[in-house]
């Protein structure tokens, strides 16, 4: 191993691209979670909820309700067949599928069918964010770490005025002035 500063320099600029290439997927998946998850009070980034409201063709009773019935009321809204049934009040249906519902309201002759599903690509990358797979926390530490060693490596790929010896260490201290600022807001909150 060549320990020269030359050869400290090519294997710094090394560990720096290769781990960058290998880690940049994991690093978008991270960014778009992290957006998502950001934003959770605006919407769901998990699952989207389909809603259809829909009115019953027939006066009905609870105590007229059969097979049959049920059958008619799943092919409405393009279910085949379903897991539970529910009778909330004397007027109210409420029937379950796999991923939905449908709530059948006969004094008002109104229903409302709730779908559920995952949204695509964000169920996923969330689910990685979240550390929800068994064992993945390890492997997210491994990342955390190897992040630290691909920004240090970064900082002294440059050399000169655009190193962090020139406007690098400008720069450094303006990306610390947002933590800075938030860590006071927080104290003072």
């Amino acid at each position: 191993m060549d320990w020269s500063k030359k050869g400290l320099r090519r294997l710094n600029i090394a560990t720096h691209r290769d781990l960058g290439y290998f880690f940049s997927v994991l690093v978008i998946v991270y960014c778009l979670s992290g957006i998502a998850l950001n934003h959770v009070d605006d919407w769901n980034p998990d699952f989207i909820l389909t809603k259809q409201e829909l009115t019953i063709p027939a006066n009905y009773s609870i105590a007229q309700i059969r097979d049959k019935e049920l059958e008619a009321f799943s092919k409405m809204v393009g279910e085949s067949r379903h897991k539970l049934v529910d009778s909330p009040t004397k007027d109210q249906l409420k029937i379950y599928y796999k991923d939905a519902s449908l709530h059948l309201n006969f004094s008002t002759r109104k229903g409302l069918y709730e779908h559920i599903s995952k949204r695509p690509i964000f169920y996923e990358v969330n689910a990685i964010h979240r550390n929800s797979l068994k064992g993945w926390k390890w492997a997210s530490d491994v990342f955390a770490v190897l992040l630290i060693v691909i920004t240090l490596t970064g900082l002294f790929i440059l050399k000169g005025k655009h190193g962090l010896w020139g406007r690098g260490k400008w720069l450094i201290a303006a990306g610390v002035a947002p933590v800075v600022i938030f860590v006071v807001l927080l104290a003072l909150k």
